[in-house]
């Protein structure tokens, strides 16, 4: 066979593997790219998660702290050691 075959031969073989290794570094890119997607979704579900029962303590809180004055209120009326009612 003459040189320019195998010059040939080899500048294609060589185009062939930079494909290949191109390809296989947008595959690997495109991969890493949709892992930190699915994580960015794990941790926005997690922080809405988290949001939502921050919400439920603090309404159990806001509740906790009317009952409270409430009862509270109540210890003021029945307590026989006040001189006077709050209501004055």
């Amino acid at each position: 066979m003459a040189t320019w075959i195998w010059i040939v031969i080899a500048v294609v073989v060589v185009v062939v593997v930079a494909l290949a290794v191109v390809g296989g570094m947008k595959q690997r890119r495109r991969k890493q790219v949709e892992e930190r997607r699915e994580e960015a979704r794990q941790l926005r579900e997690e922080a809405d998660s988290r949001e939502r029962l921050a919400r439920e303590h603090e309404e159990h809180a806001r509740n906790a702290r009317q009952v409270a004055a409430e009862v509270g209120a109540r210890a003021d009326q029945v307590d026989p050691d006040r001189e006077a009612p709050d209501d004055a």
